[in-house]
């Protein structure tokens, strides 16, 4: 391995981390803002924070390279923001404790939302069926392994399943159809075409996310205030930070260690629910994490 190789790999390394992490800042965020408004600041900011990186990148553009239409990044950008904001919302109503136990339902754990988030790997090459793509061998065996691994973490020994995790599971659908969508907007992008399509996208999220808010959410000073940092966590870290040290990272990595470590984006939301927030996975729930992020690894390694 040469020292670019294990540059790439210790950049995707901090990236998974601060990804998986970033559970554990949304669950935190919970107990002072609701889940829209939270995902609909944190959005604003990313696409605030990705910025700098585009001035960057668009200075070293070649003066022949006008880069993509405006029409076709606003609509690209606008069709990926309805699916995240899709995908967001679930995963982040999904977490919302004191919102859900209101009503009377369980909210799901930072370490199960992870988990559960991280199907999505495993959804993309099933779904690739419908648009006439073929999954190998590792796709089924990844996929019946993260069936049994999911039941194993959040179905219960009487049949039944948190409406948390429910929420988060709707939603790996949702960030399945994301990256499908990606597929087939971003080939033919350079790295600034490309940046720029996501900050689109974060930011058509969060207007989307500040008008549900608008709507369905109470909206104080002191809440945004308690959930602050957790939300700059969510926007500037998550979003901003490990955005950017993706796609650094990528330019040299090896495309099978990349999908082996940001898979460990499941572990470290484990990690730092159960570090931070006390949260404490059965045997039979480790287990099925178990299962999960060999069938993650199974249907990226072998599709």
């Amino acid at each position: 391995m040469n020292s670019r190789t294990l540059r790439a790999d210790i950049l995707l390394f901090i990236t998974a981390a601060i990804w998986g992490l970033a559970f554990v800042a949304q669950r935190v965020g919970m107990e002072h803002v609701g889940p829209l408004t939270f995902n609909g600041i944190r959005f604003a900011l990313g696409a605030l924070a990705l910025t700098p990186l585009i001035l960057t990148l668009e200075k070293r553009r070649t003066p022949d390279n006008h880069g993509t239409d405006k029409k076709k990044m606003a609509l690209g950008g606008l069709l990926l923001g309805l699916a995240l904001f899709a995908g967001a919302s679930l995963q982040q109503i999904g977490l919302a404790g004191p919102q859900l136990a209101a009503l009377g339902f369980e909210a799901s754990t930072a370490g199960k939302a992870g988990f559960i988030t991280g199907l999505y790997v495993v959804l993309v090459p099933i779904f690739g069926l419908a648009l006439a793509q073929r999954p190998g061998w590792g796709t089924w065996i990844g996929a019946t392994l993260a069936v049994v691994g999911m039941y194993l973490l959040s179905v219960t020994a009487d049949l039944t399943i948190s409406f948390g995790d429910l929420l988060i599971l709707v939603g790996a659908l949702f960030w399945a159809g994301h990256v499908l969508l990606i597929g087939k907007l971003s080939p033919g992008l350079d790295a600034v075409d490309a940046i720029k399509l996501s900050t689109v996208q974060f930011a058509a999220c969060a207007v989307l996310s500040l008008i549900g808010a608008a709507v369905t959410e109470e909206f104080t000073m002191t809440g945004l205030m308690g959930a602050a940092p957790a939300i700059a966590y969510g926007g500037l870290m998550s979003v901003g930070v490990a955005y950017t040290l993706q796609v650094i990272a990528q330019r040299d990595a090896e495309p099978a260690h990349a999908a082996i470590i940001l898979s460990l984006e499941a572990v470290f939301a484990a990690i730092g629910g159960c570090l931070m927030l006390g949260e404490i996975l059965t045997v039979r729930a480790m287990i099925g994490c178990g299962l999960m992020l060999v069938g993650m690894l199974l249907s990226q390694l072998r599709p």
